[in-house]
């Protein structure tokens, strides 16, 4: 099953969602509705709105709730986006100019201020406060995640444990909240998600691990030049394994490299090729598996479905994604 087949089975729905996003973005501000408008041609793949809906589908049906709830998620969504490239300085996002890019971070800023708060109007229109706690923690966690991120960088925290907990609140909190909020608007009992979720929070783990190894390889396309990470002072799966790695010869030499900042592009490079000739990109495509097979057993609960075949498949999708 491709993710095409995916979106064309729930294609009405996502529609109505992505109606949803424009009429509740819509202001009495012209400059406000031409950043937004131009904002929202470029969708993605629209993964988190395509798990709220198939966990809405798989508890009972994908009903207004479900939807509204997927509309909300996918704002906040692009409100930590947006403000992600106001922090990272980052002038395209995917080859598409970002809205600091085109104007400046203090209206990059109040854009991102302005989709958190229709977000949360969109989650209020659920009628449901369930699913508008949700978003409170999840951005809690998004915020947190970043801040975790930043103080590691600062103090030269590197180890695995310290990785995973970190992508897990700032990626996985995210596709966590997408089937928890689909499976309460269609009426699931907190019990019933209790598997789903953890299926969605190792997927969004793969989902970063994925993109973090894009860092190790130029691609004009995903918009991010080799090293990039490293030079925010990121040090993500690839390398962290290369440097338990005690018995390489280089180790202590590139661990002197890390520690002192400030990269030069030659720095990088080394700090890049090192991690790659050690087998870092193999470890991190390892752990995907791993991540995976435990996903696709928790779904067992759940019968094989239309609706768990899906939930596979993008699992799948995200471990073979080009981009």
């Amino acid at each position: 099953m491709k993710l095409t087949d995916i979106k064309q089975s729930i294609d009405t729905e996502l529609n109505e969602l992505n109606r949803i996003i424009y009429d509740t973005l819509r202001s009495d501000n012209p400059l406000m509705n031409t950043i937004v408008s131009n904002y929202l041609k470029t969708k993605g793949k629209q993964l988190r709105p395509i798990m709220v809906l198939l966990s809405g589908r798989l508890f009972g049906g994908i009903n207004h709730q479900v939807i509204t709830a997927g509309a909300a998620i996918e704002m906040l969504h692009n409100a930590s986006l947006i403000h992600d490239d106001v922090i990272d300085q980052s002038k395209q996002r995917r080859g598409v100019d970002t809205i600091n890019g085109v104007w400046d971070n203090h209206v990059a800023v109040l854009v991102g201020d302005f989709f958190v708060s229709r977000a949360l109007v969109c989650a209020v229109n659920t009628g449901n406060s369930s699913i508008l706690k949700v978003l409170a923690t999840l951005g809690a966690d998004l915020s947190l995640g970043e801040i975790d991120q930043f103080d590691t960088a600062r103090h030269h925290t590197i180890s695995e444990e310290t990785y995973f907990n970190i992508i897990g609140k700032k990626t996985a909190s995210l596709f966590t909240s997408c089937v928890e909020v689909g499976g309460i608007a269609a009426g699931a009992q907190p019990e019933q998600l209790t598997n789903i979720k953890e299926y969605a929070r190792l997927l969004g783990l793969c989902f970063q691990i994925k993109d973090d190894t894009f860092d190790y390889f130029h691609d004009p396309v995903v918009g991010k030049p080799t090293g990039n990470d490293l030079r925010e002072g990121k040090v993500t799966l690839p390398l962290i394994y290369a440097l338990s790695q005690r018995h390489s010869p280089r180790r202590n030499e590139m661990m002197q490299l890390l520690r002192k900042g400030d990269y030069t592009t030659s720095d990088i490079e080394q700090l890049v090729e090192w991690a790659k000739d050690c087998g870092g990109i193999e470890y991190a495509s390892l752990k995907m598996r791993e991540l995976c097979n435990q996903a696709e057993s928790l779904l067992d609960e759940y019968g094989d479905n239309d609706t768990t075949r899906a939930l596979k498949a993008i699992f799948h999708y995200i471990i073979e994604r080009k981009k």
